[in-house]
């Protein structure tokens, strides 16, 4: 979920080429606000199982659409996984369990709040899990809470707990409550410290943004928690004299306890780093790992509603390989031809230096697009995995067909093999082939802002957004599937 805030409109100068699709008056968000008000939330919330695809796993199998998705492992039983997406005809949160390694999942809805006020409405947005040694799972998600079709009464950030892998979450943690659409949290991302001789063991991080219309405001946040999710600190990790504008904030931890946290600074347009050797509580002065080309997003064929953001994606390499400690980022940006294109760097002294930002995709003759990416580092082998929405398979001739793609590197990022299909059949957000409605789907939405992918023994697990379903009927329901979560496991 994204806003932007006026004060961007009056501050950058933005080429049209970069032209934000957010603005306080249509948020990507405002498609589903406008469903809700007008239709009600759709029925469901039933544990549901999945169902193969070929090589690929229909995770979600269920009605409606889903977006925006994000996985992680239990470090400590590698056949445990979780996931999560948004629901988009529902208010809650969807999670994902798996317990044989990804071959089959069950979902699950996650808890909200009560809404703010007579006839309010609140829905959760934004997922995101991790871990910690102990196998305890936490899902980070926010919500968003409207006063009887009059527009944001606030947001909020949400911590749900699971003990089971995330079959049931019966805790979850409320806090950092904005009122009114001048602040607002977004976009947060989670990690926790999984590391059994770390100081700061089993701390779990949460980052975020807090967007707003003053000079000085917002900026970015990070939570920690000492007591595995029952209450959290709050700190600014960014500049506090800058101006907060900031979105895409990730936190990821080093193999001795460190904390690193990387985001996109858009009024400065560069990718932004700060650290932490103190469990979280305190961060150095923000630093650069790199200046890039498109501020915060952009209208590319196969996002041209929506719109794809520019965010960094990183981890540590807390492998027992030579390249023990460093850090990779991803991010998207431009390409030389003008299309964009997964960039990344890495750094061996904590994030002090970066190296020169380099291409993680193959280099094709012919134009094509990448976006929502995704970086993990598998921690028993050093190998840097980056997955990635990519149009070479477009047949329509206007780089509208995406599928998900698969780029590794065993020298910890400074080359990568040939990229690796992940999923077995392509992906039309833009139109509907003249086959169904497109008003019957919720094309604003489309992919989401990011889609997920962890990597553990040598297996990658990418999810995304796949809409091949989305004329399919699915039992018991009032609207096709549309847009579904998959998955694979890529060896």
């Amino acid at each position: 979920m994204r806003t932007l805030c006026l004060s961007l409109a009056l501050t950058l100068v933005i080429p049209a080429a970069f032209a934000q699709t957010n603005n306080p008056n249509n948020p990507t968000w405002w498609d589903k606000y406008q469903y809700l008000v007008k239709n009600g939330a759709m029925d469901g919330g039933t544990a549901t199982s999945s169902t193969a695809a070929g090589a690929n796993i229909d995770v979600s199998n269920e009605c409606g659409p889903q977006s925006e998705t994000y996985i992680t492992i239990n470090t400590a039983n590698a056949r445990q996984l979780a996931a999560g997406s948004n629901e988009i005809f529902r208010d809650p949160m969807r999670g994902y369990w798996s317990a044989d390694g990804g071959k089959s999942w069950g979902g699950v809805d996650l808890p909200l709040p009560a809404p703010i006020g007579a006839n309010g409405i609140r829905f959760g947005s934004d997922p995101t899990l991790a871990f910690d040694s102990r196998g305890n799972l936490f899902y980070g998600y926010i919500v968003v809470f409207f006063g009887g079709g009059n527009g944001v009464n606030g947001s909020e950030m949400a911590v749900a707990r699971s003990a089971d892998g995330g079959r049931t979450y019966p805790f979850a943690n409320f806090f950092s409550f904005s009122g009114g659409s001048d602040h607002f949290n977004d976009k947060p991302m989670i990690t926790a410290d999984a590391n059994i001789n770390s100081p700061f063991r089993d701390n779990v991080y949460i980052a975020w943004d807090a967007a707003s219309g003053g000079s000085t405001g917002g900026g970015v946040r990070v939570a920690r928690s000492s007591d595995h999710g029952v209450t959290f600190d709050v700190t600014r990790a960014d500049d506090p004299q800058g101006p907060g504008r900031s979105i895409g904030a990730v936190p990821f931890v080093g193999p001795n306890g460190e904390v690193y946290l990387a985001w996109n600074d858009y009024a400065a347009n560069t990718i932004a780093f700060s650290r932490s050797f103190d469990g979280g509580a305190t961060w150095e002065p923000q630093r650069v790992i790199a200046s890039k080309q498109i501020p915060f997003d952009i209208r590319i064929p196969a996002e041209f509603n929506r719109g794809a953001l520019v965010y960094p994606s990183c981890d540590a390499d807390r492998s027992k390989g030579a390249h023990r400690g460093r850090l990779v980022c991803s991010w998207m940006d431009l390409a030389g031809n003008g299309t964009t294109d997964i960039l990344t760097s890495y750094s061996d002294d904590n994030g002090s230096t970066w190296s020169l930002s380099k291409s993680a995709t193959d280099a094709l003759p012919f134009a094509v697009d990448r976006f929502n990416h995704w970086l993990s580092l598998d921690p028993t082998n050093g190998v840097v995995n980056v997955s990635f929405y990519d149009t070479r398979n477009d047949t329509t001739g206007a780089r509208y067909m995406t599928d998900i793609y698969l780029s590794r590197s065993s020298d910890g990022g400074a080359s990568f093999a040939p990229n690796v299909r992940a999923s077995d059949v392509s992906s039309n957000e833009h139109d509907c082939d003249g086959l169904f409605p497109c008003s019957a789907i919720n094309y604003g939405n489309q992919q989401g802002d990011y889609s997920g992918l962890v990597a553990y023994g040598g297996i990658a697990h990418p999810v995304w957004t796949d809409s091949r379903r989305n004329r399919d009927t699915v039992s018991g329901c009032s609207v096709p599937a549309m847009e579904e979560v998959f998955t694979t496991s890529v060896k």
